[in-house]
This record gives structure tokens, sequence and C-alpha cells, in this order.
């Protein structure tokens, strides 16, 4: 990286040189956030997947879109968690979306997290091979 700056004469120059490596031009940061939007898009929960194996995922992909400038409200993540689960999750996800309020609800995540039991980490433990469930 030195070698990309080392002919800059000001330190204002040097800035704008490591800007434009780190982030890109605009069409660099424009194809960043569609591939971001694409990833949260798509993403679902796994098959044999624990919901912290999920969060961290998911959270890497909000964090990445955060970054390029695209956020969103506690009642949007909420609903895209909920949509991302597999059907083992109906349930819950059901009395979720009973709450009068998603807003207040806030992100599933924090609920999941702040109280950890067996089957809230695999929904249908049954069919996994997985005895130690990793717990936060």
């Amino acid at each position: 990286m030195f070698i990309k700056i080392k002919t800059c004469a000001t330190v204002k120059e040097i800035w704008e040189k490591l800007t434009q490596i780190c982030e890109g031009n605009d069409e660099t940061k424009e194809n960043k956030l569609t591939v971001a939007q694409q990833k949260y898009e798509s993403i679902k929960m796994r098959e044999g997947e624990t919901m912290s194996e999920f969060i961290e995922r998911f959270i890497v992909v909000v964090i990445e879109l955060t970054s390029l400038g695209k956020d969103y409200s506690n009642r949007e993540l909420a609903l895209k968690e909920m949509r991302a689960l597999p059907r083992e999750w109906n349930v819950k996800t059901m009395a979720m979306l009973e709450s009068k309020d998603l807003n207040k609800l806030g992100s599933m995540i924090c609920l999941l997290i702040s109280k950890p039991t067996s089957s809230s980490w695999r929904p249908d433990h049954r069919h996994h091979q997985h005895h130690n469930q990793p717990r936060l």
C-alpha cells in the first residue's frame, strides 16, 4: 500500500488515495451494496445450523450493509429473521408475528439470545447428530 501513496505530497492526498483504495469509487460502492443486498435477501437458516451460527452470519451481512449506508429498522430486521427460519420454527415465528408491535418487539435474535433453551438453538434436534449444542 505504501507504494501507492508514496508519491502523494500532502496528507490530504494520502487520505484521498487511501479512501479510494479501501472504499473504491462510486461504482465499486454501488456494486458492493448490490452484492450485500442480495446476500441479505437470500439469507436462510441452513439445515443443521444452530441459531448462534445463523445469527453470526446474519449479523455479518447487516453490518456489511450498514457500513455501505443501508440501514434497516428493528421491525424490518425482525421480519427478515423470521422469514429466514426453516419450517420447524413456524410456531415461534407465528407467535412473534402476532405481537402487536414488531418495532417494540425488536430483533428476534436479541430475544433468542436472552433466553437460550435447547429447543431454541436447534429446532428439531431429534433429526440431528449434534448433542453438544453451542451456547452463547
